[in-house]
């Protein structure tokens, strides 16, 4: 089997399982922590010197395979017209979409232009990894943008969203299609900026119902994934809660689909076959367990994709902020003496 993610990534067979975890530049590190105590989150997006220390803390601390860039899926939504603010609720839109109207309004833009901070972001990323680890960038995919862009603020049902999708469908597949232009654009960026790999989140694809999911979720990420053909960097893309459709996930032209935690990551490799990597999928709450348990849980995810050169050692979503910061390290520190053995 050959797996264009890890042997793109590295450049040679890679010695393990490789590891890295979502977010892990996040809340619950104490350097991250020491830099938000002195500036809002925004403005640490939009400070390259700032966003390149936090992502490369992890790096430091527990030898990550990978760096993952800080920044926020709704950076891009800012550039197209719609400012953003980060409260203790989460994102937050002053003026939520509404109307066919608001999303013709709409700007298209460019992303060296609008979002430039985030290319200089990468740059001192790059500068400070020195070669070490390959750096990977992402974007929130068109139907997660769309579900904040009409709401406006976090949510558990975001039925801003759905009551457009089926009220007004013409006008969700009007934003969903600028939606696509704009983030296939940004990781284009992305990649000319330096990036080895680029991810695409659909965070809220599996909210969709069946009837909807393909058409909705499905066919938007592969418009980002084809727009990227020939940029030479693999492509992952993660759909969270789209078990029960992985193997509509794995066909969308993506390199490596992220598995969440509801799903056996060795069941899914028997479902999509060998033609894509797989990373995943240790439960994020499980970094709340006890030590024993916690590496049992973590071993048996190592034990069932003990012989899968596609494989790279994940979360099934992302570190959440009061996460030991011990627990972390002791997972990280099992995984590379796992593959050492």
């Amino acid at each position: 089997m050959s797996f264009p993610l890890v042997d793109a990534l590295y450049g040679r067979p890679h010695e393990g399982v490789p590891v890295w975890f979502m977010r892990q530049a996040g809340r619950y590190l104490p350097g991250y922590q020491a830099v938000r105590a002195k500036t809002d989150f925004l403005t640490l997006c939009k400070t390259p010197d700032l966003a390149a220390e936090v992502t490369v803390e992890p790096l430091d601390k527990f030898g990550m395979d990978a760096v993952i860039i800080f920044s926020d899926i709704l950076v891009p939504l800012e550039g197209m017209g719609l400012p953003v603010t980060f409260t203790d609720r989460g994102p937050c839109m002053e003026t939520p979409l509404r109307s066919a109207s608001d999303i013709e309004a709409l700007k298209s833009i460019d992303p060296t232009r609008e979002t430039g901070f985030v290319m200089d972001v990468i740059r001192a990323v790059k500068d400070r990894v020195g070669g070490k680890v390959p750096v990977i960038g992402f974007a929130g995919a068109p139907w997660t943008l769309a579900c904040y862009a009409l709401e406006g603020s976090p949510s558990r049902t975001f039925m801003s969203a759905f009551q457009m999708l089926y009220r007004e469908p013409a006008a969700m597949h009007r934003l969903l299609d600028k939606l696509a232009t704009t983030v296939g654009e940004y990781l284009k960026a992305q990649i000319e900026a330096g990036v080895d790999a680029v991810q695409i989140f659909d965070t809220w694809g599996g909210m969709l119902p069946d009837d909807q999911f393909e058409a909705v979720s499905i066919a938007y990420c592969q418009r980002v994934i084809e727009a990227l053909d020939g940029c030479g960097v693999p492509r992952i893309l993660f759909v969270k809660g789209a078990g029960i459709k992985i193997e509509v996930v794995a066909k969308c032209g993506a390199e490596a689909i992220g598995v969440d935690q509801t799903q056996n990551i060795a069941n899914v490799r028997q479902r999509v076959g060998s033609g894509v990597a797989l990373q995943g999928n240790l439960a994020p709450e499980s970094l709340f367990a006890p030590r024993d348990d916690l590496l049992a849980r973590a071993t048996k995810i190592l034990d069932s994709m003990k012989d899968d050169p596609g494989f790279v050692f994940n979360l099934g979503h992302g570190i959440l902020p009061p996460t030991p910061v011990e627990n972390v390290k002791a997972v990280v520190d099992l995984v590379k003496a796992y593959g050492r053995s």
